[in-house]
């Protein structure tokens, strides 16, 4: 997975700087980002403290690991009821 380059406190601080009236391409060119990802940034992190952005990351870490987890134990009880058939 691609290591993200801006922590959150640095997503947060662009957007304050957008909310701050600053132009979008402006600031885009300023910390070479593009101006889409100013706006997803916006759209995810939106109206966020520093704080509560740190959390929705370990709570989107949470929930990949979990999911995986799933996944795998889904996966083991599949090859357990295949080989249950084939026995009887």
């Amino acid at each position: 997975m691609k290591r993200a380059r801006f922590t959150e406190e640095q997503i947060i601080a662009v957007l304050r700087e957008h909310e701050a009236e600053a132009k979008t391409a402006d600031l885009a060119r300023k910390h070479g980002i593009s101006e889409a990802t100013i706006y997803d940034w916006k759209a995810k992190f939106g109206g966020m403290d520093v704080s509560e952005a740190k959390r929705l990351r370990a709570l989107e870490e949470e929930n990949t690991k979990l999911k995986t987890l799933l996944a795998e134990q889904m996966l083991d009880a599949a090859a357990l009821r295949e080989r249950l058939l084939k026995k009887c």
